[in-house]
């Protein structure tokens, strides 16, 4: 199976930075290409809920991650060469540790997305020798210049398309 490089992008910047705002901005692209497709919605949501809670805000965090859940849940255990099943488990026992915030002191931790496919660990340990990790992370909501190339290249697509 092939995959679209901004998804391996996104598997790079979520497993190995832990970059979820670079996740956001890599996989927003994509959904938006592919016409808002629930499943890039949902994996593009889990990077915001990580994101979320990563600077406390556990409230935005739990309720992005609800809502990749609800997009998430149509599709089978193993999609576009991921656990998406772990992936999902995971999330919803994330959001009970924010739903649990008022009772203890909550701790950040990152989740990892499990690689199935062969092929689709390859091409990702082929983009993370290309891909350089945005030192420092941004975290607080903010666009970049790679969020202004992208979105050129976008534009630059959908004039392609339509003419």
């Amino acid at each position: 199976m092939s995959y679209e490089p901004l998804f391996v992008a996104y598997l790079v910047y979520f497993n190995r930075d832990r970059d979820y705002f670079e996740c956001h901005e890599v996989l927003e692209e994509l959904w938006l290409a592919r016409g808002h497709d629930p499943l890039y919605k949902g994996l593009l949501q889990i990077a915001v809920g990580l994101f979320h809670a990563r600077r406390g805000n556990l409230s935005g965090g739990r309720k992005m991650l609800t809502s990749a859940l609800e997009q998430l849940t149509p599709y089978p255990e193993q999609s576009l060469g991921i656990d998406l099943g772990k992936l999902r488990r995971e999330a919803e026992a994330y959001i009970q540790e924010l739903a649990n915030e008022g009772n203890r002191d909550y701790v950040f931790y990152d989740l990892t997305i499990r690689l199935m496919d062969p092929e689709l660990i390859r091409m990702t340990e082929v983009a993370s020798e290309n891909i350089a990790p945005n030192i420092p992370q941004r975290r607080t909501p903010q666009r970049g210049e790679k969020h202004e190339e992208r979105q050129q290249k976008l534009a630059l697509r959908r004039t392609q398309q339509q003419g």
